[in-house]
């Protein structure tokens, strides 16, 4: 364990002008607090915060970072509190302490919402000071590296896969390469012990077998560059477990299969000299096609910059060559902590402030991100799959970067450009050709989106987009729709069973019926109403009690149901057909359309479902009648299309399948669906959705059909 005084020199050795004083109290303040706690380790805690502020002396940071490091624990696992961290050491590092401190205080159940909710926290701390960001990392680092005293398996798996999908990626997002690649390897070895012992054993195998290969590489590299008059320094090394046993996994190749095992960096002192020495290396050896990627020209988002590429190289072995001057080594390696090495160096200008909107890009729309989502679990999984791909760069017709994940499509792209673009798009041109918006991009791919005012986003880009940006407003877009849409369909409900039993529904009713029923406000509790969590009885109940005794059927007669449902009835709920998902949608059972009688039932978290009042299904619900609604078509609105769906038997013989089609487009019919479920050698059935405007619709067609020839039964479909 680090002593007061070392640490102190530490600090003083690269920032003379560090606050000795602060970092003395800071020192026996956390060492007093902790007193006698002990780790899993057995050591005394107080050595963890001394520990983390180490591993941050090693990337030169200020003393509020140092200091925050040393009193990162102290408000979650002392009774010190923040007021008093701010008395004595002052507001910037009582914000900074407060930016890492979990919210052990706050009674969660769930323990994914606790870590979902801590992450939250972390993030809003960190968009407004990158140093808590450091100071995490640091801390999470400590501690995976003594996460092998911890006596609970699960428990220790659990911290090693929250490292892995959350701390490495942020580690790379800020650049700091040397703690990403340990956290991943100490997160794997925990996770699949045996894969990276395994791995481990047969490198050691090629680096005993393989001799001096590494420094002849090296050596040969070295010459090539040097008779070219470029000076260079050439490192060599292997690639990690973690990294070999990810692009086995990927590949889905054995550890023999893979051939680019080793990776070369060059660097050098100028930009000019990282494109000469690309030059000599392709002039040299073959390069291995799809293998190059510059990343002088195109950044990555957290500010990488250097060249790739992959050759058949010396001693004919495949090899991976990194190109970079030495500023963009350090700023690989260390990312964002790089900045308080080149703070007073005008190299910093060069390497860093360059990329800083792009490099901090990545957090803003984390913030995004965290805006629209519904809970702190929805933004843990948008902020996952934000982090967790890897790249590809894009244009804009202006020739503006936009960088997303590998497998994002034109829907990722245009939320990325800005929201209300992604909101509004309509179509795309990629490269100049239109293409659908599902369309995967590719690097070097210019996008033009093409919007209109009176789009909105559709259900079906929800199962396509990968970005959590995109995910996120999409899915806000339909929280929005729907929840007016179980308000308009609550109240109706509530209206019309008030109405029924002769009662008045008030805004007064309904404040009394929501603090009976756990509702926040009306609106919750009308809207709760249109989702089918309650039904209209419960809150008629609620308001008034006595209404209690009358129309408490325990079960529906279903025949009788069916005798006197009236599609006019006047009690009835008037209804569009709305789309599927949505307050109000049609069942796929029985595929009403308008002209039908129909019934709806309430359903559990889905609003109502709509069935004709003849479909099978309903014998399921004969013990729920408060669920039930009557329902009658709005025929002055329902003028959209919707799907019926009728079964045919249809001739064997060429020209059937066309002969069908024909019919049903030329009454004015649309084939959305067409499915063959049974065979034989004179006919074929066929299951067939069509898009009409109703009933009357659908039986034109059918006429139509059963005049033809070729076909050799129709019938609606029923269930």
């Amino acid at each position: 364990m680090m002593r007061q005084f070392e640490l102190v020199e530490r600090v003083k050795s690269y920032d003379p002008d560090a606050d000795e004083d602060m970092l003395n109290r800071a020192y026996v303040y956390a060492m007093r607090m902790h007193g006698s706690q002990k780790r899993a380790s057995g050591d005394p805690y107080f050595s963890h915060p001394i520990e983390v502020a180490g591993i941050l002396t090693g990337y030169k940071l200020d003393t509020a970072s140092i200091v925050t490091a040393l009193l990162h624990d102290i408000v979650e696992d002392t009774h010190a509190s923040l007021d008093d961290v701010r008395k004595l050491f002052g507001e910037e590092v009582a914000r900074l302490v407060d930016g890492v401190t979990k919210l052990a205080r706050i009674q969660i159940q769930n323990i994914e919402t606790k870590q979902a909710e801590n992450f939250r926290k972390f993030v809003l701390a960190m968009s407004e000071d990158i140093r808590v960001l450091l100071v995490k990392l640091a801390d999470r680092l400590h501690n995976m590296r003594t996460l092998h005293f911890i006596k609970d398996p699960a428990k220790r798996r659990t911290i090693a896969m929250e490292t892995m999908e959350i701390y490495a990626p942020l580690a790379e997002r800020i650049g700091m390469q040397e703690v990403k690649t340990e956290l991943e390897d100490l997160a794997f070895s925990e996770l699949h012990g045996e894969a990276r012992t395994s791995i481990m054993t047969r490198l050691k195998f090629l680096e005993l077998h393989g001799g001096d290969l590494v420094v002849k590489i090296m050596d040969e590299l070295d010459q090539n560059i040097r008779k070219a008059g470029v000076l260079g320094y050439i490192s060599g090394r292997e690639k990690t477990p973690y990294s070999i046993w990810r692009k086995m996994q990927v590949k889905d190749v054995s550890f023999e299969q893979l051939a680019d095992i080793m990776a070369f960096r060059v660097m050098v002192d100028t930009v000019e000299d990282c494109y000469r020495v690309l030059g000599i290396i392709h002039s040299a050896y073959p390069m291995v096609p799809g293998k190059f990627k510059d990343y002088l020209s195109t950044p990555k988002r957290n500010g990488y910059r250097s060249i790739h590429t992959t050759i058949i190289g010396p001693q004919r072995h495949r090899i991976e060559i990194q190109i970079r001057t030495h500023q963009m080594h350090e700023i690989a390696e260390l990312g964002v902590a790089a900045h308080w090495r080149y703070k007073t160096a005008d190299l910093f200008a060069e390497g860093a402030r360059a990329v800083e909107g792009r490099q901090y890009s990545w957090l803003r729309e984390l913030l995004d991100i965290l805006e629209h989502a519904q809970n702190p679990q929805e933004f843990l999984e948008h902020t996952k799959l934000e982090m967790f791909h890897d790249q590809v760069f894009c244009f804009t017709p202006k020739g503006d970067l936009i960088a997303l994940p590998r497998g994002a499509s034109l829907v990722d792209f245009a939320y990325a450009v800005h929201t209300e673009v992604g909101n509004t798009c309509v179509g795309a041109k990629v490269n100049g050709r239109i293409v659908p918006l599902r369309t995967r991009l590719e690097n070097g791919d210019q996008v033009e989106i093409v919007t209109s005012s009176a789009q909105k986003p559709a259900p079906e880009w929800e199962g396509f987009v990968v970005t959590g940006k995109a995910r996120a407003h999409i899915r806000r877009r339909f929280r929005t729709e729907a929840r007016t849409e179980y308000v308009k369909l609550g109240r109706e409900i509530l209206e019309k069973t008030f109405a029924k039993e002769g009662y008045e529904l008030t805004e007064k009713g309904l404040s009394a019926a929501a603090d009976k029923l756990d509702a926040d406000t009306n609106e919750d509790l009308i809207a709760r109403v249109g989702e089918g969590r309650l039904v209209g009885r419960e809150v008629l109940i609620a308001v008034y009690p006595g209404a209690r005794t009358a129309g408490d059927d325990k079960v529906v007669n279903l025949n009788q149901a069916r005798l006197r449902h009236s599609a006019e009835a006047s009690e009835a709920i008037p209804i569009k057909g709305l789309t599927a998902g949505m307050a109000m949608h049609l069942s796929d059972c029985c595929h009403p359309l308008p002209g039908d009688r129909i019934v709806g039932i309430a359903t559990e978290g889905k609003g109502v479902e709509v069935h004709t009042i003849d479909c099978e299904q309903l014998e399921a619900f004969t013990d729920t009648p408060d669920r039930w609604l009557d329902l009658a078509w709005d025929l002055d609105r329902a003028k959209e299309a919707h799907v019926g769906r009728i079964n045919l038997v249809v001739e064997n013989a060429q020209g059937a399948l066309g002969a069908l089609a024909t019919v049903i487009a030329r009454n004015s019919g649309n084939i959305t669906n067409l499915k063959f479920t049974k065979r034989s050698a004179e006919f074929f059935e066929i299951a067939v959705d069509i898009e009409v405007l109703g009933v009357k619709h659908l039986t034109n067609i059918i006429a139509a059909l059963r005049a033809t020839p070729a076909i050799n039964s129709v019938e609606r479909a029923r269930g």
